[in-house]
């Protein structure tokens, strides 16, 4: 099944995994904040404004917090994070003020906020926009499953978030990335396969 890009996020840990038909020449890079998707050396020149982005951030100054998305909207959710917002409130600003993404499959905007004891999922569709608190692991995708539901993600860090997502059974796999939060504490890692 092809669901595109998917967030899982639950308490302490949350993922991102890119999944592409269109452009799969990509990967996860780390900067000092951020693990950025971009195009890859040899991918084909493209305007496409929805293919570089940072896809996992840290936020709070004083308790951990890791944002995880699908676009550019994943700046401003931390952004507002680091102003005091609560995740709730980060997650709605931000995707009802970018909204879906503008192109040809009218794709939703996919976000997660993660803390060390409770995580937020979130998605603007071009039909609704849905952000609700979860206690378990809950994916949300931009095709196929883009209303929140369980999913059974057994890792506990970063390293194995990654790759545990990167391996899930969905077609076109590209890269993953993914953040683990443990009280003001945040590890980040990245699977490029």
């Amino acid at each position: 099944m092809y669901v595109g890009r998917f967030v899982v996020v639950g308490p302490g840990i949350g993922a991102y995994r890119v999944s592409s038909r269109s452009f799969p020449n990509r990967h996860v890079t780390a900067r000092e904040d951020a693990l950025t998707v971009g195009p890859t050396p040899d991918a084909p020149e493209t305007d496409n404004p929805y293919i570089a982005y940072n896809c996992v951030r840290t936020a709070g100054d004083t308790d951990g917090l890791a944002v995880v998305g699908n676009g550019s909207h994943v700046d401003p959710v931390a952004e507002k994070l680091d102003l005091g917002y609560p995740p709730r409130d980060a997650l709605v600003t931000a995707l009802f003020a970018l909204d879906y993404e503008k192109d040809d499959y009218d794709t939703p905007r996919i976000a997660g906020v993660v803390d060390d004891d409770e995580a937020y999922i979130g998605t603007v569709r071009s039909d609704a926009l849905h952000v609700k608190r979860v206690t378990e692991p809950t994916l949300v995708a931009t095709y196929e499953k883009n209303d929140p539901e369980p999913y059974p993600l057994a890792a506990d860090t970063a390293d194995a978030a990654a790759r545990e997502v990167y391996d899930a059974d969905f077609e076109h796999t590209v890269c993953a990335a993914a953040a683990e939060v443990n009280g003001a504490a945040v590890e980040t890692a990245y699977y490029n396969g």
